[in-house]
């Protein structure tokens, strides 16, 4: 059994490449870049050669920082190639270019494998995981895991803060459109008979994380996720963190947040005050572990079971 294993998210927005050890359980080296692979793709229905070329270049960059074998690499990718019309001519394209090969994966999986890896951060973090609500807001979908002991149902809502802040630009009232979310969201809570007040609330992802690293007095450039996790984000942070930007110029939302996140971070965050304003919670729990980690955690389990 190999005890190191490589791998590789590729979102709607960002990219994000992990070496882990099995045996530690430890990160090793992890690279991240904000790729924007479904730049247009509300407007044109297909990833565009500007976004393929922009994910080539990371992939490689990525090759040479984190020190990996391409042919081996678990590399998985989400809604945007979904979505994507032309998604088997892109995939063949990264794949010709790089040597690596991606399995697009549904929602369902997605969130299996985004759960498996809070549920190690949780423990990790020493923090109660019995009764559990996991937001996981991506670039084009937003997964709601309900995790109760050792069962969990999810479903994966068809918006992101990517393809969502194309759509409010282009054509929707973005108030409108979160409110009938809402209504969407509360529907499917309500199908499952829960009581809201027996679970926490778990959020993942960039928008929680940033939240709590601007609450922490981080900005992208000394970002620490050993410091942000398990960090308790309420909804005051949330509205802050909306002052700070609508009152700041371009280079300062961009010297917080990251280069090529700045015009989605508040469509974000109003993802994220929605869900707080559905399950009427009043704070989150916020963790950096997310989908890559759980690919990786999820290749252990299996080399485990084969060794």
């Amino acid at each position: 059994m190999n005890n190191e294993v490589v791998s590789i998210d590729l979102g709607s927005n960002s990219f994000r490449v992990l070496k882990y050890d099995c045996l530690k359980h430890k990160v090793i080296s992890d690279y991240h870049e904000v790729v924007g692979t479904a730049d247009g793709l509300v407007d044109t229905g297909i990833i565009s050669l500007e976004a393929q070329q922009r994910v080539i270049k990371a992939l490689k960059q990525s090759i040479q920082k984190v020190d990996y074998n391409p042919s081996v690499a678990v590399a998985v990718t989400t809604a945007a190639m979904r979505k994507a019309s032309n998604n088997i001519e892109v995939l063949k394209n990264i794949e010709e270019n790089t040597g690596v090969k991606f399995t697009i994966i549904d929602g369902i999986e997605e969130a299996r494998l985004t759960l498996l890896a809070v549920k190690q951060a949780l423990k990790r973090e020493n923090i109660n995981s019995s009764k559990f609500i996991l937001l996981d807001i991506g670039g084009g979908s937003t997964e709601i895991i309900v995790n109760t002991e050792e069962k969990y149902i999810s479903h994966s809502f068809d918006f992101g803060i990517v393809t969502m802040t194309q759509e409010f630009l282009e054509h929707h009232d973005l108030h409108k459109d979160l409110d009938l979310r809402k209504i969407e969201i509360k529907k499917y809570l309500d199908s499952q008979k829960l009581n809201l007040d027996d679970y926490t609330f778990v959020a993942t992802a960039g928008t929680p994380t940033t939240i709590a690293a601007v609450k922490l007095g981080q900005d992208y450039f000394s970002y620490d996720k050993d410091v942000v996790n398990g960090t308790i984000v309420n909804l005051k942070d949330l509205e802050n963190c909306l002052s700070i930007f609508d009152n700041s110029n371009k280079d300062t939302i961009t010297k917080l947040v990251g280069r090529g996140r700045v015009e989605f971070i508040q469509v974000g965050i109003y993802i994220y005050r929605a869900i707080f304003e559905v399950l009427e919670k009043n704070e989150s729990i916020v963790l950096d572990d997310g989908l890559r980690e759980g690919v990786a955690i999820n290749h252990c389990l299996k080399q485990k079971c084969k060794g």
